[in-house]
């Protein structure tokens, strides 16, 4: 953050000082966990479920902090900032913190004028900031966007999926006079956040990958979520640029609502920045040609899908705004990792049994992806769905659950697990389409079907892990990863290896 007075501080946020008289100064971050501050930082007294940040207030002082920023008076100098009007707080903010009373609500308002505050200063001195949206795919873009623009300066990025009223300005507050490029991931629940979101930190050049059915219980239609999403393109001023996905038709359409110049990107004629050639290794990771007005080049992602084609387009398109050549661009794109967890990990114990920990979250978008990537994985060996719940989907959830289950069998996956009576749906869809018997099997729980993978598995055998987050199906991956999961002579070959 760039280093602000306590009284600095207060006066953005309109807040009070209490047990200070605002001299001294933040010089480091700021954090919402008493366990991450380091000297000079600003504490957040966040009210949660099982704890209050206020009770913290005198540990974070001890830690290094130099204030907190609280609902209330703590033993500790802060900022006191004041409750939210009534009807103010937003219900995400309140359901975010857990507490009751809206205490929540009215720091995470104030950490948002903050993050705007040092967002503005900070816009006057080249800082460009980058937002990405979209029904899936959203951190997997954001992670290639903070790669490709690392060698042209300093970059800052949130970890994993940190995209909410917390995670968005925390993340702008780590921007600092060194950085030149903040790219932000946002996310919605509902109409107009994604609009507060862009408020905290206006972008310059907005992504938007897709409109899928992620959240269509609570928007009611895809022409919903895509009204949501395109207030990311609305919200770009009119030197700023909207990095658009041709090959979606709802996608396309925010051309019309924005200022700012219109950038298309995908397989299509139509888009500036397109792919052609595309093909995939046996391991499913996407070589293509990349295509532009100023050249082209070939690219090999090391990534597994070929659904990260179009990411790694909207990527490209953002560094060749910022001064990227089309040479460098695929260079670096051939280069990238991934770096969020549990999103197409793929990991091959010593038996040789592949485990792909897709489990973060999902919805039938992504969920498609990865069963075929899946399929493309394991030719020539046994494959295993093993897919859970995917939730918010509404009215359409039993419908999009056993079309998932048809697609399982469509693809000439050879088993299906399913876990949980919420999607048994995918069960009932795969035995009606394939007439299967044991290949598809309904579990109760983790428990049930780690300890069927254990039995049935074998040596090569391929196993995709997926469900929204709710489900957390990573113990299943966790559980298939860990030593006692292997036969003996595994172990015995998996510890002498690398690690």
């Amino acid at each position: 953050m760039i280093e602000l007075s306590l009284a600095e501080i207060a006066e953005v946020v309109g807040g009070r000082l209490h047990n200070t008289d605002g001299t001294p100064r933040v010089t480091g971050s700021v954090e919402f966990d008493s366990r991450q501050l380091t000297p000079g930082g600003l504490f957040l007294a966040l009210p949660g479920q099982k704890v209050d940040g206020h009770d913290f207030a005198a540990k974070a002082i001890e830690s290094g902090a130099v204030a907190v920023l609280a609902a209330r008076e703590v033993d500790a100098p802060a900022i006191i900032v004041p409750p939210l009007a009534e009807g103010e707080a937003h219900e995400r903010s309140v359901a975010l913190t857990g507490d009751k009373d809206g205490a929540g609500a009215s720091v995470l308002a104030a950490l948002a004028k903050l993050a705007r505050h040092v967002v503005q200063t900070l816009s006057g001195d080249h800082l460009t900031v980058v937002g990405v949206t979209g029904s899936s795919g959203k951190t997997s873009t954001k992670d290639l966007i903070a790669q490709v623009l690392e060698p042209l300066g300093t970059t800052i990025a949130p970890p994993g999926s940190f995209n909410n009223e917390l995670g968005h300005p925390w993340t702008a507050l780590r921007a600092d006079a060194s950085t030149r490029h903040l790219v932000l991931e946002l996310s919605a629940r509902g109409p107009g956040h994604i609009a507060e979101l862009a408020a905290i930190a206006p972008p310059k050049i907005g992504v938007v990958l897709n409109v899928g059915t992620a959240h269509v219980g609570e928007f009611g239609s895809r022409e919903g979520i895509a009204k949501t999403k395109g207030e990311l393109v609305e919200a770009l001023p009119e030197d700023g640029v909207a990095i658009l996905n041709a090959d979606d038709p709802l996608v396309a359409a925010m051309a019309s609502r924005t200022k700012a110049r219109v950038v298309f990107v995908g397989e299509s004629a139509s888009a500036h920045v397109r792919a052609t050639d595309v093909t995939l290794d046996d391991q499913a990771r996407a070589s293509f040609r990349l295509i532009t007005a100023d050249g082209e080049a070939g690219v090999k992602l090391p990534l597994f899908g070929e659904h990260h084609v179009g990411n790694a387009l909207s990527a490209a398109a953002v560094a060749l705004e910022l001064g990227a050549s089309v040479e460098d661009v695929a260079a670096w794109l051939s280069a990238v990792e991934r770096r969020s967890a549990r999103r197409m990990e793929v990991t091959t114990r010593a038996d040789g049994v592949t485990i792909v920990n897709d489990s973060f979250n999902a919805n039938p978008e992504s969920m498609r992806a990865a069963l075929k990537t899946l399929a493309s994985m394991s030719e020539g060996r046994r494959s295993w769905a093993v897919l859970g719940v995917m939730g918010e989907l509404g009215s359409d959830s039993v419908t999009a659950h056993d079309e998932i289950g048809r697609l399982v069998v469509r693809l000439n996956i050879k088993k299906l697990v399913v876990i949980g009576p919420e999607a048994a749906a995918m069960h009932q869809g795969a035995t009606q389409e394939g007439s299967w018997g044991e290949e598809s099997m309904l579990v109760p729980d983790v428990e049930a079907a780690v300890a069927l993978l254990h039995d049935q598995l074998r040596p090569q055998d391929v196993v995709l892990v997926k469900a929204s987050k709710a489900a957390a199906l990573w113990r299943v991956a966790d559980a298939l990863l860990s030593p006692e999961q292997l036969s003996p002579e595994s172990q015995e070959r998996s510890n002498g290896g690398d690690a």
